[in-house]
């Protein structure tokens, strides 16, 4: 997530009326435990409310939503037995779920800003217990069968979810016409078939669109570049990391929509 992006979803988030429950605020105040405590409780919340993150923000003050600034780095903050904390942090949670801190400069203070994917099919736990936010408050999951029911039986796959900002006008052509490319070289018996449809047809026949609603992945796979604002808070991309032999970043290139045509250029940087 670049600064711009980072910028414009902290002003979003803290447009919100107040905390929910898949957004907490927090000025200063950390702990190793509690911060697990606070990603299995969010994590869970967003599963419920089908959100595709949950937030945590260190130096943004509940409340008010003003900007204080944290010095809180979870880079180098030292967790139980000396390890880091994003050493010690993901095996304590279970199952491992992902999620992204991103350090930011944002009206003149530092701010903290943890992304936290949500849960898939299990509820997350953070040693061995699982929490959930009540409002704007943070409990034990077992205090409420019913909503730990739900996640259980929550499968939602979000990339055949309908993007509803979205329309055909949205995607990228020569991604489409590549798209095409590839199906009638995967399926050679209906390559004739495939020339007679127009893109609506192509589309809803590979069910990249949904009776014309076009789909998260199709806006992944063959949208243009500036739609991927259309999946906010989800982030389009896909990043190259080049690091060294103790894991220190030494460059990087982003990726964005259409994955259909940017995945080959990732691999060629990838094998430089």
């Amino acid at each position: 997530m670049n600064h711009q992006e980072l910028t414009a979803l902290l002003d979003r988030l803290r447009a919100e009326p107040r905390e929910t429950e898949w957004l907490e605020f927090k000025a200063n105040r950390f702990e190793p435990n509690a911060l697990g405590e606070y990603i299995s409780a969010l994590a869970n919340s967003a599963c419920l409310l089908g959100k595709t993150r949950a937030y945590l923000v260190f130096g943004i003050e509940d409340g008010t939503h003003a900007v204080v600034g944290t010095d809180f780095d979870p880079a180098a903050v030292l967790a139980r037995g000396n390890q880091l904390l994003p050493v010690w942090l993901p095996h304590r949670l279970q199952p491992n779920i992902g999620y992204e801190f991103h350090p930011a400069e944002y009206h003149s203070k530092r701010v903290v800003l943890f992304e936290i994917h949500p849960a898939y099919d299990r509820p997350v736990k953070f040693d061995g217990k699982a929490y959930i936010r009540d409002g704007s408050s943070k409990t034990e999951l077992g205090s409420y069968p019913e909503k730990e029911r739900q996640i259980w039986n929550r499968r939602v796959d979000w990339s055949a979810e309908v993007c509803e900002r979205a329309s055909l006008d949205d995607l990228e052509p020569l991604a489409i016409a590549k798209a095409r490319l590839e199906y009638k070289t995967k399926f050679p018996a209906k390559a004739a078939d495939v020339d007679g449809w127009d893109d609506t047809v192509f589309l809803n026949k590979t069910k990249l669109t949904s009776r014309g609603g076009v789909t998260h992945a199709a806006l992944l796979m063959l949208g243009r570049e500036e739609s991927s604002t259309l999946l906010t808070p989800a982030l389009a991309r896909i990043s190259w990391i080049l690091k060294n032999d103790r894991n220190e970043e030494l460059d990087y290139e982003h990726f964005g929509p259409p994955f259909c045509s940017t995945w080959t250029r990732c691999l060629r940087v990838s094998a430089i």
